[in-house]
């Protein structure tokens, strides 16, 4: 469903991604690990359009996407998720996920979806009228992921979702990652501190370091290498 090919990003006169490549089968959940700064983020934001590439080429369903304007590949399908969750603080729970599916104009199709979020995410339905600054970590970043699902998604890119959540919250919302992928066959890429959930969940899985791929296979193979469990695991 996607491939990155040889993408390069700067920063100014800093390289951020040196020659990345990777590749997501449609309905898997691939990750992306690595430590502060390797890249994970940056990877994210340029498949997503938020971020030009220097060179290199992004492919979704065997299209070319360099370069294509966010909203445009929200309609076809891409959607972020971002890392610090970036909710319309603002705005009320239902008007964020109303948000998600701004380019929707089918008031059935928008119920539809909504009804689906709320059951993927019952706490959204009770805070529905609350104001999204207001909520908690965990449930700003089951908005994020609900707002992001508003928009019919076949390709989800997921950014840390559980930087800053209690670990009790942690395991429920990747549960929900695991059992969108599942029940919806939501493809998904996920960038996550939390090496060893990530692998988890994963069925493949990339390592990088200072804007490189310098590992990727099977996610359990990764698990299971002694570098990766030194560097990401915890021994």
């Amino acid at each position: 469903m996607l491939e990155v090919k040889n993408l390069t990003v700067n920063y100014g006169a800093i390289t951020a991604l040196h020659d990345v490549s990777l590749r997501v089968e449609a309905g898997t959940i691939v990750t992306l690990i690595g430590g502060n700064g390797a890249g994970k983020t940056t990877t994210l934001r340029a498949i997503s359009g938020m971020v030009k590439p220097k060179a290199g080429q992004i492919l979704y369903e065997g299209r070319d996407i360099t370069g294509v304007p966010p909203h445009k590949l929200v309609g076809q399908g891409l959607a972020h998720s971002p890392e610090g969750r970036m909710v319309f603080a603002n705005l009320t729970v239902l008007e964020n996920l109303r948000m998600g599916a701004y380019l929707q104009r089918d008031k059935a199709v928008i119920a539809r979806e909504l009804e689906f979020v709320y059951a993927t995410f019952p706490r959204l339905q009770e805070r529905a009228a609350q104001l999204a600054g207001t909520l908690s970590g965990g449930e700003q970043q089951m908005l994020a992921i609900g707002r992001a699902l508003m928009s019919q998604p076949k390709c989800l890119l997921l950014d840390e979702p559980s930087l800053g959540i209690a670990p009790l919250l942690v395991k429920s919302i990747f549960e929900k990652i695991v059992e969108l992928n599942r029940t919806r066959g939501l493809t998904i890429l996920l960038v996550e501190q939390n090496a060893n959930l990530a692998l988890q969940v994963s069925s493949y899985g990339y390592v990088l370091e200072t804007g490189r791929v310098i590992l990727a296979g099977e996610a359990a193979s990764l698990r299971a290498d002694p570098k990766v469990r030194e560097a990401y695991l915890g021994g």
